[in-house]
């Protein structure tokens, strides 16, 4: 949502300055041709920052091995300060476990291993169902089904073993 719209506004900024340059070269009017270059190379540059910054804020947090899994775990310290911050806001929060809960994708984890946690173990996982659908590894919670897992005696401090 953050980048919706600024993305929204520059395409139709874009559509609006190239139907400039148009009428500009159709008619011959060279004031508008001169506006539609300079604003096409603001806009060119805009777009440039925009996907720069996205880059930064998605640059780390790839995900990293955990010894006799297949899958890739996620940790929310891994992001990008901008990005951590606002994930952890509970307003943020609460509408991205909404979005989550109401699609099929651990539902459909948990149809795919029933209760062969060694397959579940040994599967690729897409990076939503390794982060959002099952604990983190080192929690040590004890599996069950893919969406079901018993939490272990003594819980850790991380935030990520509590939720």
């Amino acid at each position: 949502m953050l980048l919706q719209w600024p993305v929204i506004i520059l395409g139709i900024l874009i559509l609006l300055v190239g139907l400039a340059g148009f009428i500009g070269g159709f008619w011959r009017i060279t004031w508008l041709l001169a506006v539609y270059l300079i604003a096409m190379l603001a806009l060119i540059l805009l777009f440039g920052v925009i996907v720069g910054f996205i880059y930064m804020v998605t640059l780390r947090g790839s995900g990293r091995k955990q010894p006799s899994r297949a899958y890739l775990e996620y940790s929310l310290e891994e992001f990008s300060g901008f990005l951590r911050r606002r994930v952890e806001r509970s307003y943020i929060w609460e509408r991205i476990r909404s979005c989550l809960s109401t699609t099929s994708i651990c539902p459909d984890l948990n149809q795919r291993f029933i209760l062969a946690h060694q397959d579940f173990f040994n599967a690729y996982l897409s990076p939503i169902q390794s982060g959002c659908c099952k604990p983190p590894t080192k929690c040590g919670y004890t599996f069950v089904n893919a969406t079901y897992w018993i939490s272990p005696i003594a819980l850790y401090v991380d935030m990520d073993c509590l939720l």
